[in-house]
This record gives structure tokens, C-alpha cells and sequence, in this order.
């Protein structure tokens, strides 16, 4: 994992999955001052950056241990924003069935699309489909408003 810049988090993965949970209590050890947010951002942002991770190693780049995975944390404006990016070809995110229509209830894709687009405020890829960011809004009180704890 690369060291933080400034009061940003900006870490370099291999595309293994082992490295998901210890990356995800790294980023919430460090965003551990967000008092206000404290359930939402346990639940909500660990879960949809857990399933942002574990999309880009494991679709985007296809579980090939050559390829890395960056995840970009910052704290500005009120937000809480994860950005993720594989080394991927990447997909169209419109293209993926709605797990919650009946007829694809028992087909296992879209579920961590869904789980993201339920929990944060906003997510949004970049045109390839490679990245994904994910929003967390912050309190106007929260502690972290001015970045993230060193």
C-alpha cells in the first residue's frame, strides 16, 4: 500500500482479494473521527467500498495479479468520496439487470451495483466504466470536513 498524501488517502492494490478487508479497516481506522457519520459510514461507505473493491479485482481485472487497483479517499465539500479504478477494460453499468426484478432475482450479477447505488449518496463511473466513485455527504458539523486525520 502507497502512504498517504497530504490529508488524502491514496493506496496502489494488487488485484487480491485478501487485501480488501485490510484496506477497508485501513480507511476506516483513519476516517475514525467522523463522529457524526459513525453508522452510516460503518455500514454504508464500508460496505459500498468493500464491494467496489472486490468488483474492480475481481471483473475488472479479471482476478489477474499483474493488474492493481488504486483507491482514491478524500474529505472536501462535505463529502466522503471513494474513487476506484482497475486496469480493466471496463463495462457499461446501464448494461447490468436490476437484481431486484423478479426475473433476475436468482442471477448472480448486480447486487453490488445495487448495494452501492442503495447506500451512498451518489455513484458514477467514467466513460470506460473503469472507475467508479462512490459519495458518502458528511454533517455540516462533521469532524472530518477538513480532511482526513493524519
Amino acid at each position: 500500500m502507497a502512504a498517504p498524501t497530504g490529508r488524502d488517502i491514496v493506496l496502489e492494490l494488487p488485484s487480491d482479494i485478501r487485501s480488501i478487508e485490510r484496506t477497508v479497516e485501513y480507511v476506516m481506522l483513519r476516517c475514525r473521527d467522523c463522529r457524526a457519520q459513525a453508522r452510516r459510514l460503518d455500514l454504508n461507505f464500508r460496505v459500498g467500498l468493500t464491494e467496489a473493491l472486490s468488483n474492480a479485482m475481481l471483473y475488472g481485472n479479471g482476478h489477474d495479479p499483474c493488474k492493481r487497483v488504486k483507491v482514491e479517499i478524500t474529505v472536501a465539500n462535505g463529502r466522503l468520496q471513494a474513487r476506484v479504478t482497475d486496469q480493466g477494460n471496463g463495462f457499461d453499468p446501464t448494461a447490468v439487470p436490476d437484481p431486484t426484478e423478479p426475473a433476475n432475482v436468482s442471477k448472480p450479477c448486480g447486487r453490488g451495483l445495487f448495494l452501492m447505488r442503495s447506500l451512498l449518496d451518489e455513484v458514477w463511473y467514467n466513460d470506460r466504466g473503469n472507475q467508479v466513485t462512490l459519495v458518502l455527504r458528511l454533517d455540516p458539523g462533521d469532524a472530518l470536513e477538513g480532511g482526513i486525520p493524519a
